[in-house]
């Protein structure tokens, strides 16, 4: 059972005083935070994604800025991995397959931002390249999104993604229980 734990952009313009602040952010980093002590503690493969805007208008994750930097909280050491991507897909044009391919991980434990978004993406392509995939949804956090004029509270959003991921992509469970799961 080869786990590898992967931290989706958790980046500084996400936080409050970033250009595109998510609701719940601090809680999720907290329980990223407890899942990142136990990959280390285990000596467990952990990849850290991050995301550069390279869009045209882009207003946050810009590179060469704070904004864009993985949080001070959840910061990649040593030998842990960095994959820098440009798309809500972690795999899309970067090297994350190889990575685990080459460290011939199973099983996947996805925590981030966003869940409507990179989570949302990240989790249904490694589940398409045969991956086991846990998504650990309270480290995982978004915003209020507007559709046809009415505005869908982060929690709901949160929650309809988390349940659509639910079956097949993911084991879609809490922190604590992703890693009774590792165990």
């Amino acid at each position: 059972m080869n786990n590898c734990l992967m931290l989706v952009d958790l980046q500084n313009d996400y936080f409050p005083g970033g250009n595109m602040t998510l609701a719940g952010m601090n809680k999720a980093v907290a329980k990223a935070q407890l899942l990142l002590k136990e990959f280390r503690k285990e000596n467990l493969p952990i990849v850290h994604i991050r995301h550069f805007s390279t869009q045209p208008g882009s207003t946050f994750f810009l590179p060469e800025t704070i904004g864009a930097e993985i949080n001070e909280m959840v910061p990649p050491i040593e030998d842990e991995k960095v994959v820098t991507k440009n798309y809500p897909n972690s795999f899309r044009e970067t090297e994350l397959l190889k990575i685990l391919k080459e460290t011939k991980i199973n099983n996947l434990i996805i925590c981030g931002a966003m869940s409507h978004m990179c989570i949302d993406a990240t989790t249904r392509a490694a589940f398409d390249h045969g991956f086991n995939c846990v998504v650990a949804e309270d480290a995982c956090a978004t915003k209020d999104l507007i559709f046809k004029g009415k505005t869908i509270r982060a929690a709901e959003v949160h929650a309809s993604f988390m349940a659509a991921l639910s079956a097949p992509y993911a084991n879609v469970l809490t922190t604590i229980e992703a890693i009774e799961k590792i165990r």
